[in-house]
């Protein structure tokens, strides 16, 4: 078996395993997306955006090749980049006749003095990986560069000592920009179309805690009502998702216990989210993690390699894994035909997962 295929915990491989159920019943292809690894190595396959045309943008943090582009099937179209070390994030967006990318880059760099051991020893000048500020690209669909937007502290919302480490972008029908700094001060900045500063919220120091963020990871804006857009934004350190107005009024929160849960990925009235660990005995573990799907109410209904979503008194009870799809789901795009493709951190450099739509 090919070393690029990611095992889940149990050890056991489950392609073409059937899971979910009803309306979202699926089929795992665990070989999708397999390609030549001297060629087009992966190292964490973190999100993935569709362009017009279906095909599939998927970026990956792998020094060496960053933007890897795929058909439907999982055949190779294009590879290029080198310029994004750290790329946690892709959106695609219509400006007029054109396409453009826009990519959010957390700062991750690989280490060249790296011992060899270390991957979790954040602070450790020898870790595998180290941080430095991130930044955000706007791109063409080719790859060349429109503009980039830097540190915050350079249009006076953050003082130097402030980290940014942004996670996640949204683009609203305007061409307004949001930005979530989530691995950083856990704001949420928003640009307009080209690229000023317009307000920021967020952060961690509200009189109101529920305005707080803890680890904004994720970051969507939720169409579905067309008059009343509202942006949907994970604080995956509390394990919930937040409800804010385009102006950063706080409307509500949609908790997921036991889940460090990802923003959302609407799809018709319905959204998937990533959930890169459970979280078990108060810490979140490794190879945990699993798919949660939410109806046109914010209701969760089908988590895919956890359990059965149960409410209480209309409170939905602790979710954990399974063990057996996934390690740590990370970015997830759906295509016209309800199909998810999953991108994982730390899956051993394994290329993404689809998941075949067939209920």
């Amino acid at each position: 078996m090919s070393s690029h295929i990611a095992l889940p915990e149990n050890g056991i491989d489950p392609h073409h395993k059937i899971i979910g159920e009803g309306a979202f019943t699926y089929r795992v292809n665990n070989r999708w997306g397999i390609l030549d690894p001297e060629q087009y190595p992966v190292e964490n396959c973190h999100d993935f955006a569709i362009d017009s045309k279906k095909r599939i943008y998927m970026v990956t943090d792998h020094p060496d090749n960053q933007i890897i582009v795929y058909d439907c099937e999982g055949q190779l179209i294009d590879a290029f980049g080198k310029m994004f070390p750290g790329v946690h994030a892709i959106e695609i967006v219509q400006e007029g006749d054109d396409e453009f990318i826009y990519l959010v880059d957390s700062g991750w760099i690989s280490n060249r003095k790296w011992d060899g051991i270390s991957t979790d020893a954040w602070d450790s000048p020898t870790n595998k990986v180290i941080a430095q500020s991130g930044f955000i690209a706007k791109l063409t669909l080719d790859g060349v560069l429109v503009f980039t937007l830097s540190h915050p502290q350079t249009i006076g919302i953050y003082t130097p000592d402030m980290p940014y480490r942004p996670t996640d972008i949204a683009i609203h029908d305007n061409g307004d920009i949001f930005v979530c700094d989530g691995y950083g001060s856990d704001y949420v900045i928003r640009y307009d179309k080209q690229g000023r500063y317009l307000s920021h919220f967020g952060g961690h120091d509200n009189v109101d805690s529920d305005h707080n963020l803890a680890n904004a990871h994720g970051i969507a804006i939720d169409r579905r009502i067309p008059d009343s857009p509202q942006l949907i934004i994970s604080s995956r350190a509390e394990q919930c998702l937040k409800l804010f107005s385009l102006e950063g009024e706080y409307q509500g929160k949609i908790d997921t216990p036991g889940a460090w849960v990802h923003g959302p990925v609407f799809a018709e009235d319905y959204f998937v989210t990533s959930v890169c660990w459970s979280d078990i005995d108060g810490k979140n573990v490794d190879n945990s993690g699993f798919i949660s799907i939410f109806d046109s109410s914010n209701n969760l209904v089908v988590n895919l390699g956890a359990g059965k979503p149960e409410y209480r008194n209309n409170q939905l009870q602790p979710m954990a894994t399974t063990w057996d799809i996934f390690n740590h789901p990370h970015g997830i795009c759906i295509d016209d035909d309800g199909n998810i493709y999953v991108g994982q951190w730390r899956a051993g450099q394994s290329y993404p997962i689809k998941l075949e739509k067939i209920g």
